[in-house]
């Protein structure tokens, strides 16, 4: 299971769950290509918020970037303040994703947002939609604007009529 420590990357994102981290972290690495466990490290003895051989931290890869999820308590949550913008190609990737992340009572948001049952924050982003909010044309950048601001999961045909000015 352990390859490289996640020490030896330069960076890593540290997702702080109350007592979920290697669920989350099973679940993310199932939904997306080039994830993976690296590592999972157990409490060696009883602590304040646990017992011996309890989870403490997962290393493990989304998309090829490191991530640490640590078993940290009820503290905290996370909020809209952070998010992982996750790009996709057709609309069968969209929903896909989508899909899995809001299931378990996960809630959408507007303009590709989502929260999932854990809490993280994500963008489900086609690349249409900032091939269209990058276009040369300002009329057509106001026309995707105002699409994507109607939609909770973007609609690769809805963004791809309003570049088109149909």
């Amino acid at each position: 299971m352990a390859e490289a420590p996640i020490s030896d990357s330069r960076m890593a994102t540290c997702l702080w769950f109350d007592e979920q981290s290697e669920e989350a972290a099973r679940f993310y690495c199932d939904l997306f290509p080039d994830s993976e466990i690296r590592d999972i490290q157990t409490a060696p003895g009883d602590y304040p918020g646990g017992q011996k051989g309890d989870v403490i931290t997962v290393d493990f890869t989304v998309l090829g970037r490191p991530f640490l999820a640590l078993n940290g308590g009820a503290e905290t949550e996370f909020t809209e303040a952070v998010s992982f913008q996750v790009f996709t190609d057709t609309q069968e990737e969209t929903d896909r994703y989508w899909d899995a992340l809001l299931a378990d009572c996960g809630e959408p948001m507007m303009c590709s947002w989502l929260k999932d049952r854990f809490g993280v924050r994500w963008q489900i982003v086609p690349r249409v939609l900032m091939e269209g909010l990058r276009h040369p044309d300002a009329a057509t950048r106001k026309r995707v604007f105002e699409a994507m601001g109607a939609m909770q999961k973007i609609d690769h045909a809805g963004i791809e009529a309003a570049i088109s000015g149909a």
